[in-house]
């Protein structure tokens, strides 16, 4: 999300003195964690996850003041939350689903999907509390600033987003059952053939978050209908 100048001084622990460089290197080998038979072994920021939820899917938790975003003044940027990652062949079709269910107790919290690139070229995907204490569905889509969009807000504790390519489109979906999508933004996917597939939680303004990820599926082709995310 976006961070208003009222808001920065609480988060100047955070700011960089000028824009972080994009660099490979902050993608980190840890411990092998499997879910759905989707295999995690990379992260950012030292993320872990754990076994838990009703569905047998993974738990991150974020520390204080935790968030990725990079300010359109071009000099702050905010890179410390904790994502667990996995690669993507995006040379191929495919097509990454997954109920979020996080614990959104002050603004900004959210559970979150990335695409990977590097430090300055990344995507969001995230169920964020908003700035009126509402659930809301939020993307961000980074090439050295970060984008901001607000989109659906949604009256429920859990929700499935889903992101699809077909090498050529790229579309974030989001749904309340996991059976009837809605489209969220369509751009084209100009991004390398090898993407990191990740999931975080965040907590900007405070002291921390709970993210659960059930039911992860991941197939090697797109919807085939961009608009219908079916």
């Amino acid at each position: 999300m976006r961070r208003f100048s009222g808001l920065l001084v609480g988060l100047a622990m955070l700011a960089t003195a000028g824009p972080a460089r994009a660099k490979e290197e902050t993608v980190e080998a840890v411990a092998k964690v499997e879910a759905s038979g989707i295999v995690f072994d990379r992260a950012l920021n030292g993320a872990k996850a754990a076994a838990g939820g009703k569905s047998g899917g993974l738990v991150i938790e974020s520390g204080p003041k935790t968030d990725f975003f990079r300010e359109t003044d071009g000099k702050t940027s905010y890179g410390n939350a904790p994502v667990l990652l996995t690669a993507i062949d995006n040379s191929r079709p495919f097509s990454f689903s997954v109920r979020v269910t996080p614990s959104l107790i002050e603004t900004y919290d959210a559970g979150a999907l990335y695409l990977w690139v590097d430090g300055e070229n990344w995507l969001k995907f995230a169920f964020e509390r908003d700035e009126n204490g509402r659930s809301r569905i939020v993307t961000v889509r980074t090439h050295g600033t970060s984008d901001d969009n607000n989109h659906d807000a949604v009256a429920s504790e859990s929700v499935f987003l889903k992101v699809s390519s077909d090498t050529t489109s790229l579309a974030f979906y989001y749904s309340v059952d996991g059976l009837s999508w809605q489209l969220v933004r369509v751009f084209r996917n100009d991004y390398p053939a090898r993407v990191w597939l990740g999931l975080s939680a965040q907590s900007p303004l405070g002291a921390g978050n709970r993210a659960e990820f059930s039911l992860l599926r991941l197939t090697d082709a797109s919807v085939k209908d961009f608009r219908k995310g079916e």
